[in-house]
């Protein structure tokens, strides 16, 4: 049997610690690698067009699978172009190892032919960033940057140059088993007794749920019925929370909706529950605050606590759950109930109003008939900017279905390449791209990644000719817009050059047909929509000083476009409450 060498290596303990596929962009010093990959049957490499895609994939497979994944770059310029998505898996906690291949070891710091320093560039955004310079390094290192990156969720970095990957591997290498799944974490007995003191003593109390409740649903409405609690989320926690929820006050934030502001604000004790909500202008500062979190550096960086809880979600709710004492008063969840309907009730107008008539096509009407059109367990994937108003707003959770963006990272052009991430765990599932034209542009070369492996991904491309959201930090801060108009080519056109199925819809009566077609299309389509570029009209008190970024200090900031199912949804919670 021929002997080993470090690139055989490399991609046989990636197979072992369960990577099904490598995305990246071949080439020079990534070439050993590749070819392992090539002569091992129980991996593929996915050729994608722009090692940002790769990086983004490799993110969004991790967030559905929950298992490892990886992606690859050649030297320099090659591996820096992974860096925008190892940023947003790190951010979304996807446990992500990347490869970033280097220029020959005898070269290093020479400046030659394409050099940069990985191992530098890239320690931002990862736990873990090293290089492998001398075979001797392996297996242990790169088993180390595997378990930093299940371990503690999120990016590890190896950096190792093209020749070192053509050396022959070492004769005895000393490997381990690998930690390839994370445990769960109780908080300790100190912390829970605190807590439920903290509880007991209480009138009020709201919990605020983030992405950390994933896999937590049943316990928190267990938990919100016997504290007789509201329950508000962020939108990275609205596809885990939102669903079968009798409590549920909407949702906080720039995107917010509903009475989860009163909520947080009007309670005694606000209970954040696995989320690192960075706008800390909508989070009161003159209540008792506890947050629980699985990781002690989220704890107490956004606002001041009156108790850190280091702990799963789920097991903490299950430590609290039998020995707090229940709530019989529900006075302050009713009000909070009859608050979510009514400010529900309130921004649904300007959407109902002729919107199946109106051309150009409302935005919200798009949104709206795609969430009743697609299937049940469909995995939806949101470009940043106006896109995530429309998945923030339309899209109904149910427990089947996920949405993934770049919720904490927020960048562009995010949904293509995290849909071909999540359609390569399951060609048989639906998988939607919410795009806006400014971000399906940026990195549009890799629709032709869809040709290429037939992947059935729907794009639903949101075209307004403009980036929408600039438009509206602009027009919050006084500033006339300027640069953000985009002139279009037909995006479906486009698409049949490409191979794939595409239609234009202009006008509303065309859009349900449309994507029913795509929808059933069995490969890859787009359906382009001509959306109006106007459909948000701002409240008239909106000052500059209210915009941070994409953060706002107003605390009833509406945009007007409707909360489509949601209204229906919360009405039938106020009617299931009980009366005296």
């Amino acid at each position: 049997m021929a002997k080993q060498n470090i690139a055989e290596q490399y991609v046989d303990i990636l197979v072992r610690a369960g990577v099904k596929r490598l995305y990246g962009v071949v080439g020079d010093s990534l070439n050993p690698v590749v070819d392992a990959i090539r002569r091992n049957p129980d991996i593929d490499w996915i050729h994608v067009r722009h090692e940002e895609t790769a990086a983004f994939a490799a993110g969004a497979e991790a967030q559905i699978t929950g298992a490892l994944t990886a992606c690859a770059g050649s030297c320099g310029p090659g591996n820096l172009h992974l860096i925008n998505g190892l940023y947003d898996a790190h951010r979304s906690m996807a446990p992500v190892l990347a490869l970033a291949s280097h220029i020959p070891s005898g070269e290093i710091g020479l400046g030659y032919f394409q050099e940069t320093h990985p191992e530098i560039l890239f320690r931002e955004c990862s736990h873990y960033c090293e290089m492998i310079s001398n075979p001797k390094q392996m297996p242990r290192l790169l088993q180390t940057a595997i378990q930093h990156a299940v371990g503690q969720g999120g990016v590890s970095v190896v950096t190792l140059p093209g020749d070192v990957a053509d050396q022959p591997a070492p004769e005895r290498p000393l490997e381990h088993a690998m930690v390839t799944s994370r445990p769960t974490v109780r908080p300790g007995d100190a912390e829970i007794d605190a807590l439920v003191r903290m509880i007991d003593d209480a009138d009020k109390v709201t919990l605020f749920c983030g992405s950390g409740t994933a896999g937590a649903h049943a316990e928190v409405m267990e938990f919100a019925e016997k504290v007789k609690s509201p329950v508000g989320h962020a939108l990275r926690g609205k596809e885990f929370i939102q669903y079968d929820n009798p409590y549920d006050v909407g949702m906080s934030g720039l995107l917010g909706y509903g009475a989860a502001y009163e909520a947080t604000h009007e309670c005694d004790l606000l209970i954040l529950l696995g989320t690192d909500f960075p706008y800390n202008a909508f989070l009161p500062d003159d209540v008792k605050i506890v947050q629980v979190d699985v990781r002690p550096q989220h704890l107490g960086r956004r606002s001041t606590l009156d108790l850190a809880v280091w702990g799963d979600v789920r097991e903490t709710l299950r430590c609290l759950i039998p020995r707090v004492t229940p709530k019989t008063n529900r006075r302050f969840l009713d009000r909070m109930l009859k608050k979510h309907a009514d400010a529900l009730e309130g921004v649904v107008k300007a959407y109902t109003r002729k919107v199946d008539r109106h051309v150009p096509i409302h935005p919200e009407y798009v949104a709206s008939v795609l969430d009743e059109l697609a299937a049940d367990d469909a995995v939806f994937t949101v470009d940043t900017g106006m896109c995530n108003v429309w998945a923030a707003r339309y899209l109904s959770p149910n427990g089947r279905r996920r949405i993934i963006g770049s919720f904490s990272h927020g960048s562009m052009a995010n949904a293509l390449p995290q849909a071909i991430g999540a359609q390569f765990t399951d060609r048989d599932r639906q998988v939607v791209a919410m795009s806006g034209d400014g971000g399906f542009t940026m990195l549009m070369g890799d629709f032709l990644t869809l040709v290429q492996y037939d992947l059935p991904v729907k794009v639903v491309l949101f075209n307004n000719s403009s980036l929408g959201m600039v438009e509206l930090e602009m027009l919050v801060a006084g500033l006339p817009s300027y640069g953000t108009s985009n002139r279009n080519p037909d995006f479906a056109a486009v698409a049949r050059a490409c191979g794939a199925y595409g239609v234009r819809v202009e006008k509303p009566k065309q859009l349900a047909g449309a994507l029913k077609d795509a929808f059933r299309h069995r490969g890859p389509a787009l359906v382009d929509v001509v959306t109006d570029p106007n459909a948000l009209s701002i409240p008239p008190r909106i000052s500059a000083e209210m915009v941070t970024g994409f953060a706002l200090s107003a605390s009833k900031m509406v945009l007007d476009g409707g909360v489509g199912r949601m209204v229906q949804m919360a009405r039938s919670n106020l009617r299931n409450v009980p009366r005296p």
